[in-house]
């Protein structure tokens, strides 16, 4: 089961842009907690208590609020232009019977033999959309290299997934696979006096962006 940590919250009577900055000056954030046809509740919360889950990466919280306690996924966070201070957090209710579609990190594992034979390991998707219970989040989905040859591929129908857990992308897609080196031959030297011809160059692969 997916580790929950506890975030208390008190209710928030005041709004406005200059009361949230007063808030945020005070080590406080707002957010509004909201879901299952139930009021929407605005709240604000220790930037401490917030930081916490925020470094646990953790998708589910213990939202404590009037004296009460309900799970919650952590929807949305706000940042600032920076990308340094959250302004704001939506938090949504959950129940132990809901599944969601989340994406969960690839990790691979081992060593492919093929990067030994010449090849190029090459992971095309490093963050799988997956469908799961709500509270049987996996942290992340590890794939095993260790018997990956030159020109091998492991695909999407391939991967062993936690009980429950349904990859919500194209069973044939590729997840990591090792490619042979292109080799860029050298053109041959003009004849004596004749125009040297332009050579086009193709330009190295930058990383490829994760999907």
């Amino acid at each position: 089961m997916v580790e929950t940590v506890p975030l208390p919250t008190r209710p928030r009577d005041q709004f406005g842009s200059k009361n949230a900055r007063r808030l945020r000056q005070q080590g406080l954030i707002p957010g509004v907690i909201y879901g299952h046809k139930e009021e929407v509740v605005a709240v604000v919360m220790s930037r401490e208590d917030l930081d916490r889950v925020i470094r646990k990466a953790a998708h589910i919280v213990d939202v404590e609020y009037n004296g009460k306690t309900e799970k919650a996924r952590v929807r949305e966070l706000q940042w600032d232009h920076l990308g340094k201070e959250v302004l704001h957090v939506d938090l949504m209710r959950v129940s132990k019977d809901e599944r969601i579609v989340i994406g969960i990190p690839v990790v691979l594992r081992g060593h492919a033999p093929g990067t030994s034979e010449g090849g190029v390991l090459d992971q095309p998707i490093h963050v799988l959309n997956v469908e799961c219970p709500v509270l049987e989040i996996p942290e992340f989905i590890r794939v095993n290299i260790d018997h990956l040859g030159l020109g091998q591929a492991i695909h999407v129908k391939e991967l062993t997934l936690p009980p429950g857990v349904v990859a919500k992308a194209d069973p044939d897609a590729v997840v990591v696979h090792v490619k042979a080196h292109r080799v860029v031959e050298e053109a041959a030297a003009p004849a004596e006096g004749a125009a040297e011809p332009e050579v086009i160059k193709k330009a190295p692969k930058a990383g490829e962006e994760e999907e």
